[in-house]
């Protein structure tokens, strides 16, 4: 993912006042909501998470076309089939703009699978295959780990998906893992993002419209401050205004803070394309970011466990 300038002083009044107006036509009794918040808390367990982290990282960096990215892609779908009512693969070849051809998989995960009212969430289940911001050039040819660069991602779906299994929701929801964000030039916008350009052309069913959806990406620092993303602000303002409203309703309002962020170009930009209302919840301000140093030791239990507290939150108020 990478940051593009955009122009607030438009974007902000048209925002605020979406999400006031969504947010004063309903909604549960703040009483319920905050009670099944309380429960959400506990049930999302952020030890088991981070072993998901731990895991991911032992199959070596996922880079699309690799023996780790085969072996992760299929424990990933058997795990899912584990969890989900249902789980839908789609399978393709991207080739590159160096002409390689790279097997991709994206994974959808679907509890209530016939539900109309769905809630996504989504997360990139690849690894970058260098380092680029490395300053020495044998580094910035090795790829990266990726343990809070697309880890801590699929450890948030990965423990939403456990208590679903739990606790059915009330709504459907969809677990998309999608594949090769992170192949290639987020300059030129060549070979990045891949599977989620893919699922924006290919929606599960015709009509496909979620009531809302949030990426997950980079959600495990030691230190994390979420901004509203402005890419997010500017095409889903009420989904913005529901989670991080969720957010400091858990008491979290200094982690999921209200300040302006960067326009941030990740997977939800091609689904926001599409017609979905998808918002970017990510922490861009890590030292490891596209580094060789990004392991799951940088990755923080506490920080996952509010992360998917509120992850799960916003399923349980529905």
């Amino acid at each position: 993912m990478t940051t593009t300038p955009l122009r607030w002083a438009t974007l902000r009044p048209l925002a605020s006042a979406l999400a006031a107006a969504t947010f004063a036509c309903g909604g549960a009794d703040a009483a319920a909501r905050d009670g099944t918040a309380v429960a959400a808390i506990s049930e999302f367990d952020a030890v088991a998470a981070h072993g998901y982290v731990e895991k991911q990282v032992a199959f070596g960096p996922r880079v699309p076309g690799t023996p780790a990215h085969k072996a992760m892609g299929d424990w990933l779908i058997a795990e899912m089939r584990r969890r989900a009512d249902t789980v839908i693969v789609q399978e393709w070849t991207h080739t590159s703009s160096d002409g390689k051809r790279l097997p991709m998989r994206n994974v959808l995960a679907r509890f209530r699978p016939t539900d109309p009212k769905r809630v996504l969430y989504l997360a990139h289940w690849d690894t970058r295959p260098r380092s680029d911001k490395e300053t020495d050039p044998v580094l910035a040819a090795r790829p990266v780990p990726g343990a809070n660069d697309g880890g801590s991602g699929v450890a948030i779906l990965f423990g939403v998906a456990d208590a679903l299994k739990k606790v059915p929701p009330t709504v459907g929801v969809d677990l998309l893992f999608v594949d090769g964000e992170d192949y290639g030039s987020f300059d030129t916008g060549t070979d990045v993002l891949i599977g989620a350009k893919y699922f924006a052309e290919h929606l599960p069913e015709p009509g496909y419209q979620p009531m809302l959806g949030v990426l997950w990406d980079m959600v495990g620092d030691a230190d994390p401050v979420f901004e509203q993303e402005a890419y997010s602000v500017q095409a889903a303002p009420e989904v913005v205004q529901r989670v991080w409203t969720t957010a400091q309703r858990l008491g979290h309002g200094s982690v999921f803070s209200n300040r302006e962020g960067l326009a941030i170009t990740d997977d939800h930009v091609p689904l926001n394309a599409a017609g979905l209302r998808v918002i970017d919840v990510i922490d861009l301000d890590y030292p490891w970011h596209h580094m060789t140093g990004d392991t799951p030791d940088k990755v923080v239990t506490s920080t996952l466990g509010i992360v998917g507290a509120v992850a799960i939150t916003v399923i349980r108020d529905f």
